[in-house]
């Protein structure tokens, strides 16, 4: 019997694409414009290190300029190829219609295991990754604006930035050529745990529905569920973090390259994570059980799985032995085509990447918006606001003198009243209000429609539609 192949990432990508554009009326030629990828481009670039020349290949994938500039990130990995990046690609244009970030879809990668190099070397690199792309408008704040991805950080995002800068002198708006920067450099607050917050935010709104938790056969909060995280890199690691801190989830296995931790009674996420910056991996770590495959932890009993590294890591290969009954995908293409068959088949509720992960674009909007508009989200009305608050405080212990009984404000009350709303409280609810608005779209055709039976499908739909009308709109 032969065995049954397995979709690529990119096959995937238009398997669910094509399921869902399947339930639309759309004119065929308008399907094939959105389904395609406009352009990639190749580079293959040199660099003097260590005494020799070494050259470099790397991509970046434009999939729809319907909405200008395009978005997406720069990952740094041996597993990036043309492929990948314009199914990446697709992601981004899909994610930023259904969260409502005014985006095209782009991505970008350089084929280079990032740990092989040193500081110098790497910067090197980058700078003449970013001069390659840069000088054909590839880098551009008004046409195409990178981020950070896979293999990638604040670091080589503040190198992109500055070499943009120095080839566009004259540009006043140069810091926002490239998103997720450090706050010195232009950054945001709260860029560095935006997707991480935003699979928190997600996770919250999806429990805010009985209905929606009992479709995954759960019920009650979030407090005390069973989490299993796959990859604890920056999103994973501050997922995994805000839901054990915040929500009282407790976080019972965690799976990384050399292996997993599995312990029951849950995981201290910042004594993990110290415990990887140290020794490189989580073998030897001194609380729970050590899995040398750590893959077998994916299909341990839990509430909720969070495959946040790797494309494909949930496949025909295990897709059946997979227990939890809602997985959210913080990583992009975890789940291939056909186990995501298989997954709801069984009943399994799946928060699909375009929306679970689209925490990092949403934040990478308003740092774009913060560089173009010039000054700090909250500088202008923060003291204003304090003031205004201060009358009402001013007012309620007047009245309380008066009537002499006793009354006065709680504790702490008046100093969290008081206190204006800076950049990261306000990150942070523009944040939380778009994960809540674009969960509320995909809902309503989940349970409005007979034809949709999964949040995948919904949350193409949606996007999809949004794509179409801004293509209608400009006369295609």
């Amino acid at each position: 019997m032969t065995p049954i192949q397995e979709p690529s990432f990119r096959e995937s990508v238009d398997i669910m694409f094509n399921r869902a554009v399947a339930l639309m009326d759309l004119p065929p030629g308008l399907e094939e414009k959105i389904r395609v990828c406009n352009a990639t481009y190749t580079v293959r670039f040199g660099v003097r290190l260590r005494g020799q020349i070494q050259t470099f290949t790397g991509y970046r994938s434009v999939h729809s300029e319907h909405m200008e500039p395009v978005k997406g990130g720069i990952r740094y990995s041996m597993g990036v190829n043309q492929d990948e990046v314009e199914a990446l690609a697709a992601l981004m244009t899909y994610k930023c219609a259904l969260v409502e970030a005014p985006f095209g879809g782009s991505k970008g990668g350089l084929c280079i295991d990032p740990r092989e190099y040193d500081e110098h070397e790497l910067e090197l690199i980058t700078r003449r990754f970013a001069y390659e792309l840069v000088k054909r408008d590839l880098i551009h704040p008004s046409q195409n604006v990178p981020a950070p991805d896979m293999g990638t950080g604040e670091r080589e995002m503040a190198w992109i930035a500055d070499q943009y800068a120095r080839m566009n002198t004259t540009d006043i708006n140069s810091k926002a050529c490239v998103t997720g920067k450090p706050l010195n450099a232009g950054g945001i607050a709260g860029r560095v745990e935006a997707t991480g917050r935003g699979v928190q935010y997600a996770l919250q709104e999806f429990f805010r529905y009985p209905e929606d938790i009992a479709k995954a056969g759960l019920d009650g909060t979030l407090d005390g569920k069973r989490v299993v995280v796959q990859g604890l890199g920056n999103v994973g690691f501050h997922a995994a973090k805000f839901l054990s801190e915040e929500d009282g989830s407790k976080i019972v296995a965690v799976i990384e390259r050399d292996g997993g931790i599995y312990d029951p009674n849950g995981i201290n996420i910042e004594e993990l994570r110290a415990w990887l910056a140290k020794h490189g991996g989580v073998k030897g770590y001194p609380h729970g059980q050590y899995a040398e495959d750590g893959s077998t932890l994916l299909e341990v009993e839990c509430d909720i799985l969070i495959p946040a590294a790797l494309e494909g890591v949930i496949n025909l290969g295990n897709a059946a032995q997979i227990q939890a009954p809602l997985i959210i995908e913080a990583a992009n293409g975890p789940v291939t085509a056909g186990a995501d068959e298989i997954l709801r088949e069984k009943g399994c509720v799946i928060i699909p990447d375009m929306y679970a992960n689209a925490g990092g674009v949403t934040v990478s909007y308003f740092e774009w918006v913060k560089n173009l508009s010039h000054i700090r989200f909250g500088r202008m009305q923060r003291r204003q606001e304090e003031a205004r608050h201060q009358l009402v405080v001013d007012e309620l212990e007047e009245l309380a003198a008066s009537t002499g009984n006793g009354w006065k404000l709680s504790p702490g009350f008046k100093d969290k009243y008081l206190k204006g709303a800076g950049e990261l409280e306000l990150v942070r609810s523009g944040l939380d209000d778009t994960m809540r608005i674009a969960y509320q779209s995909m809902r309503a055709v989940w349970h409005n429609r007979d034809d949709v039976t999964d949040l995948r499908t919904a949350a193409y739909l949606v996007a999809i539609d949004k794509v179409a009308s801004s293509y209608r709109a400009k006369g295609l």
